[in-house]
């Protein structure tokens, strides 16, 4: 029989077994964001930030540590960075590397080449980390010639694609490619083609012109074996575009297709032809300017060829960047993706850094892009390769004419891809005058702030997380990113 002191030792441990119980669960869910508000980051937590200045006197320059102290901010301008407040994944920053790229990248020495390659793909603490590339499906107009997969004489035809061969894109591009993946193994690829073969076409040329309709279940096949065949040399193509920039038909190559063009050959034949051949690669439709959010949207309106599109992809040579969010907001259940800017021969470093940051960096993770791309990768001294009608100014995020030479491209990228990997998480950051800002969660846990000072003046401001400030300051025409 149990006696009165007893139970009352039993009930004292029972209670206390409960109260260990629920204060463990209680811990766990606040380390597991279960429901709890997250702590505070501890005081002292140490910031380390690299600054470009517009006026290119620092180049990706690491800074002092600076720390996060538990006081009030004691600054008016504050930048507010909030962890709980949670957006889209990033895939990636990267440029697009044009057949002409790997052209030049290719005729460095092993040595220089090796080292290039390393610095640009690699994880070191040199290295800049690219997590992204877009490629040209067959030519673009930076490449070495004008050529498609399946060139043919004048007057013939393959509706059956026997004749299909990746012959010139093995030369530079696919040994390139290989070595870069030799790099980063995970680095993800999509592809954009900017003509179909001439003999598809309506005015049998590679500049401008449209699909004809007889060969659309054709075309789909072409982009089938291309994906097939790359895949059997090791390299995955995670997205494609089904038409470079189709509402401009003046480069060469070039070809334009309309909105319902596009949704007619999604729907009753790209679709259906990865369904068919098992390829999960995306479909990301558009690809061109901000200025025509309703291309992409109706696209989209179309329940049939919805089924098979990811999401949708944009330039920003017209427009406005908020243009993204105007075609997520129609369909938010889609992806977003910036894919292409240039800087040209006749910008500033200065100039550019700015624009950029605010729009193609800054301005497209705010409004929902999945990745941030630069247009070319490489070009020589006199902007080549390119052809016959194709950019003369393009400037490519590194010169090669024995040396290599950084240009603002480099900077524009490097600034995000070095510290925001894939897998990545947009959070929420504020915009104060002229200081411009995202931030991430990276899958490691840091905090990564990416901000621009846009102004002519240098600012003083503070940064603010999780109760704590951190006072600092940023000169004018300059970007940092801050990581903790």
């Amino acid at each position: 029989m149990m006696t009165h002191n007893n139970l009352l030792k039993r009930s004292s441990v029972l209670v206390a077994f409960i109260t260990v119980a629920f204060l463990s669960l209680h811990f766990n869910c606040k380390k597991k964001g279960g429901g709890t508000t997250p702590g505070p980051e501890p005081q002292g937590v140490a910031i380390n930030s690299w600054l470009t200045r517009g006026n290119a006197t620092a180049l990706l320059q690491k800074q002092a540590v600076f720390n996060f102290s538990g006081g009030a901010a004691t600054t008016p301008l504050i930048i507010d960075v909030d962890s709980t407040q949670r957006f889209q994944t990033v895939d990636g920053f990267g440029f697009t590397l044009t057949e002409g790229s790997a052209y030049l990248i290719n005729r460095l020495s092993a040595a220089q080449r090796s080292a290039l390659l390393q610095e640009l793909f690699g994880k070191g603490e040199n290295d800049i980390s690219i997590s992204y590339l877009r490629l040209g499906i067959g030519a673009t107009d930076l490449s070495t010639k004008v050529y498609s997969y399946n060139d043919l004489p004048a007057g013939q035809t393959d509706i059956t694609l026997s004749q299909f061969s990746l012959s010139q894109d093995t030369v530079d591009l696919i040994p390139v490619l290989k070595q870069i993946l030799a790099i980063n193994p995970s680095i993800k690829l999509m592809g954009s083609p900017w003509s179909p073969p001439v003999w598809m076409k309506d005015n049998n040329n590679s500049v401008g012109g449209g699909l004809l309709p007889q060969y659309y279940s054709v075309y789909a096949q072409y982009f089938v074996k291309y994906i097939q065949q790359m895949q059997a040399r090791g390299i995955i193509i995670d997205a494609i575009t089904p038409q470079n920039e189709p509402l401009h038909g003046g480069n060469n190559p070039s070809l334009v297709m309309t909105a319902a063009q596009q949704t007619d050959f999604i729907k009753n034949h790209l679709g259906p032809a990865f369904r068919a051949a098992n390829i999960n690669t995306k479909i990301i439709v558009y690809d061109h300017n901000c200025d025509r959010p309703d291309y992409p949207i109706a696209v989209l309106n179309d329940p049939a060829a919805k089924q098979f599109i990811d999401g949708s992809a944009f330039h920003l040579y017209a427009g406005d960047v908020a243009a993204l969010s105007t075609v997520r907001d129609a369909h938010p259940d889609k992806n977003i993706y910036f894919t292409e800017q240039w800087t040209g021969a006749g910008g500033s470093f200065d100039g550019d850094l700015k624009w950029h940051l605010r729009n193609v960096i800054i301005g497209s993770m705010r409004n929902w892009s999945k990745v941030a791309l630069n247009w070319n990768l490489a070009n020589d001294g006199g902007y080549r390769p390119f052809t016959p009608g194709g950019c003369n100014q393009c400037k490519g995020a590194v010169t090669l004419d024995g040396a290599v030479n950084r240009n603002v491209g480099y900077y524009i990228i490097a600034h995000a891809s070095k510290f925001v990997p894939a897998g990545s998480v947009r959070i929420a950051s504020n915009t104060v005058g002229n200081l411009y800002s995202v931030a991430f969660l990276t899958p490691t846990g840091n905090k990564v702030l990416i901000l621009l000072n846009d102004g002519a003046n240098n600012v003083n401001f503070s940064i603010r997380f999780k109760g704590q400030s951190a006072a600092t300051s940023i000169t004018a025409g300059s970007v940092i990113t801050y990581v903790w």
